[in-house]
């Protein structure tokens, strides 16, 4: 069944509330329902058919929510991108996924387009962070009924692009089934009802913003604050009007010094979640101090949506990220032979159910190896499961940094860094940092002579690398630390500047 099918089914009545904007402008499902539907009709005006890719580097916007709607509801393939992307990233996701549409921001359309017609692509349309543009122009113009192409639960819906350690990033297939399971599963754990006002500060162009909160928020015909970004003045201005928020631990941290967050402020709250990096444990007693509530940490991933989550009822135990989700199991395991550990032993983290993507687009190979051969996924999250079932995330297994939660894989900043005038080699981690969870890092190994300039280094970088991905510290050494066997030592490095922004 479409994914969108099961959205409108959820819908109490067209005039209820869909969405509240910052500026108080409101939309009803009815409006959701004419608007996707013109949109719709201007995609495939546009020629994007069923199994079409529609890729979208935008703003966040309401607008830009609809479109991700219309695009499952003309059968296509919603492939969103971090508005921090430079042309030289786009020019990788664009040539690999082969979208029959593009949507940018107006004032990359010129770099875009050009881009774009060299890969083959039939047609860039633009829309701003005011939920303007060409698009809309076309859409205005277009009808407000749309039959929707039907799409089979395996029929994909979506592809999100995950970086990967060798510097080349790889497209997460979703499916239709995929995001709704998931979707609905989180409704029922998390008692999401047609009553609660969800507080959307979160980006669009990622799982957590996107899937888990959109959809699930949908799937309970409920209403969403939508806001542009994470403004923690915003964001303590319309908290007493809400029920729920989903946060990446930055949010928490930030709330956490506005004097404006108290009990009172959090009386009508039933629920704030946490996830994509992991949330201190300080952080989760601070707030319940602060807030009287316990903020419910989960772990998911870009390739399998939600997998765990801490209890609505019960002890949400900070520092884990609670029981399998229903449906989904979870096992820990030996990383090279697959053998399954036993109970409080560390290992890799394997899932496996109905919310796991089938596989990486157009990489059978890289698929093949991601999977073993009774169908469980290798997360490549280390950890391991307690006496009392909750799984605890101890490590990642490569390397992954999680900054203000959004993924960067060191390899990627390493060969930018390594390919600069005066640089014999990098090594890039990680760093507990205050805000963002982890500090990108970079420690460099200069030729003889070079004169190490930090600023320089990350002014270099810009252009070549989205901003989440600059490092925020350079450190300059004569020599990287190495084991017996040549493998630079990054654990070394991480204890060396652990306290580097304390």
């Amino acid at each position: 069944m479409n994914l969108f099918e099961t959205i409108r089914s959820r819908i109490a009545s067209p005039a209820r509330l869909f969405i509240v904007k910052a500026d108080g402008t409101t939309l009803s499902y009815g409006d959701m329902l004419d608007r996707t539907a013109q949109l719709a009709n201007a995609l495939v005006l546009a020629g994007v058919e069923p199994g079409d890719r529609v890729a979208a580097q935008v703003e966040k916007t309401v607008e830009n929510l609809l479109l991700y709607l219309a695009t499952l509801r003309v059968g296509a393939v919603y492939l969103p991108l971090n508005t921090a992307y430079t042309l030289n990233e786009l020019d990788y996701f664009i040539g690999d996924a082969e979208p029959r549409l593009v949507v940018c921001d107006p004032a990359k359309r010129d770099g875009l387009a050009e881009l774009a017609g060299k890969r083959g692509v039939a047609s860039v349309e633009t829309l701003d962070a005011k939920g303007r543009g060409s698009l809309i122009d076309a859409a205005s113009k277009a009808p407000t009924d749309f039959a929707d192409v039907p799409r089979s639960d395996e029929d994909l819906a979506a592809i999100l692009y995950t970086s990967g350690t060798t510097g080349r990033s790889k497209g997460a297939m979703l499916t239709h089934r995929n995001l709704a399971s998931n979707a609905e599963t989180l409704r029922e754990y998390w008692r999401f009802t047609d009553q609660d006002v969800l507080l959307h500060a979160l980006p669009i162009y990622h799982t957590h913003g996107l899937f888990v909160a959109s959809n699930t928020l949908m799937f309970a015909g409920g209403s969403m604050i939508f806001l542009s970004k994470f403004d923690a003045d915003e964001v303590m201005r319309y908290l007493p009007k809400a029920t729920s928020m989903m946060g990446v631990p930055t949010f928490y941290t930030r709330l956490l010094r506005h004097p404006g967050l108290t009990k009172a402020a959090c009386a009508h709250m039933r629920l704030f979640t946490s996830g994509s990096a992991p949330l201190l444990a300080e952080t989760h007693d601070e707030f319940r101090a602060k807030t009287g509530h316990a903020i419910l940490e989960r772990y998911g991933m870009t390739e399998t949506n939600m997998n765990t989550s801490n209890p609505y009822d019960g002890d949400r135990i900070a520092g884990t990220v609670g029981f399998p989700l229903p449906g989904v199991d979870v096992r820990i395991a030996e990383a090279d032979s697959g053998k399954v550990l036993p109970q409080g032993e560390i290992g890799v983290i394997e899932v496996k159910g109905p919310n796991v993507f089938p596989g990486y687009w157009r990489m059978p190979d890289k698929t093949k190896a991601e999977f073993r051969a009774d169908g469980f996924f290798i997360t490549g999250d280390v950890g391991k499961i307690d006496d009392r079932g909750y799984v605890h995330i101890v490590g990642r297994a490569k390397d992954l940094i999680i900054t203000g939660g959004f993924n960067v894989y060191p390899k990627e900043v390493e060969s930018e860094i390594d390919a600069l005038p005066g640089v014999i080699e990098s090594a890039v981690i990680g760093c507990p940092h205050p805000d963002f969870g982890e500090g990108v890092t970079a420690i460099v190994v200069l030729k003889k002579d070079s004169i190490g300039d930090e600023k320089a280094i990350i002014a270099d970088l810009e252009g070549r690398l989205a901003k989440f991905k600059l490092p925020k510290r350079v450190i300059f050494v004569d020599d990287l630390p190495r084991n017996t066997m040549g493998k630079v030592q990054k654990n070394v490095l991480r204890e060396q500047n652990a306290k580097l922004y304390s």
